[in-house]
């Protein structure tokens, strides 16, 4: 599979073969349970305080008050500790000690991993993906790009090579998150649009990660999540020619 390489202005320098793990067959529940292991790896545990409910003082009236025999709170009359009555303790809260992080197969997840990079070379799952773009995938760029400094640098290469528009158009999706996160520190949700990825960070990282949407990585670096977010494989990916390089026997 022969793939263009192309300069910071949209020009062809040259062509090379790419690795082998473009030819991988595209498996999208091996992505999903590769996306949902990583996920689960964040999630933080949660739960009561061991006492809630039942630090009170309380004491049972017995019987001859015309009352049911509950706990009730000591100087009044409020039922307490039981989970059936109002006010009670919960009856099966969440347990802190819930083990939250999904288990994978090495394997499947470097066959998740091969399947997510041959989706980015794929035209009909980056525009399933609702990706914009112009010209032929994947996109591979020369090494220069690695070592620009500034945004409106990687600005200019993205408009050359055809996939500005994309980062325009998640720009157009902030909106203010629907729920409770909105007051948790995460208010705006926007959709993601390029990945770029390099072989080594010499300043684009810095420069290229206050556009909207566009998430950096080295190639070594590269995970399931960032090529499939939302466990949908296909994103818009910016290869630099040593990034790909560095694909080849990685993944074999």
């Amino acid at each position: 599979m022969i793939a263009k390489v192309l300069s910071l202005k949209g020009e062809v320098v040259e062509e090379i073969e790419l690795p082998e793990v473009f030819e991988e067959e595209f498996r999208p529940d091996i992505i999903k349970r590769a996306v949902l292991a990583i996920q689960s790896h964040r999630r933080q545990p949660y739960g009561p305080n061991p006492l809630a409910g039942l630090d009170y003082a309380w004491e049972n009236w017995g019987p001859g008050y015309g009352y049911a025999r509950v706990p009730r709170i000591k100087h009044g009359s409020r039922a307490v500790v039981i989970p059936q009555a109002v006010g009670g303790r919960k009856a099966h809260p969440p347990k802190p000690q819930k083990k939250w992080a999904e288990k994978i197969n090495k394997k499947e997840m470097r066959k998740a991993l091969r399947s997510a990079i041959a989706a980015t070379a794929n035209p009909e799952l980056v525009k399933a993906r609702n990706h914009i773009f112009e010209g032929e995938l994947p996109k591979i760029v020369v090494d220069d790009l690695q070592s620009l400094k500034k945004t409106k640098e990687v600005i200019e290469v993205f408009k050359a090579i055809g996939v500005y528009a994309d980062v325009e158009r998640s720009a157009d999706t902030k909106r203010v998150r629907a729920g409770k996160g909105k007051r948790r520190g995460r208010r705006y949700v926007q959709k993601k649009s390029v990945l770029l990825v390099v072989g080594k960070d010499e300043g684009v990282m810095k420069a290229a990660k206050n556009l909207p949407g566009v998430d950096v990585v080295l190639a070594k670096d590269l995970n399931v999540e960032l090529l499939a977010p939302g466990c949908h494989a296909g994103r818009l990916t910016v290869w630099t020619k040593s990034a790909i390089e560095h694909l080849r026997g990685w993944l074999c």
